[in-house]
């Protein structure tokens, strides 16, 4: 989806990985993916219908110097994530 908006992530991988999981409930309070941070506007969220149009409606189409950061739980889910 991000790459037919021409939208960049920066994804994280969490499966396997105890410090990002750990960064993961830091941030959001649980263990759930996927979970979007975007620390340039200061938002955050679980909900994969929300991400899209949060993406969509503010990062589709834009210059590649801002982008929100994702963690990515392999390949079972996409998780959100957290600056870093």
């Amino acid at each position: 989806m991000a790459e037919n908006l021409g939208v960049t992530l920066d994804l994280k991988d969490i499966e396997g990985d105890a410090e990002l999981t750990a960064e993961l409930i830091a941030k959001g309070g649980k263990k759930q993916v996927p979970y979007l941070v975007d620390t340039e506007k200061d938002v955050a969220m679980y909900e994969s219908n929300d991400i899209i149009e949060y993406i969509r409606d503010n990062y589709a189409g834009t210059a590649e110097s801002t982008k929100p950061r994702i963690h990515n739980a392999g390949a079972a889910a996409t998780c959100v994530a957290c600056e870093g």
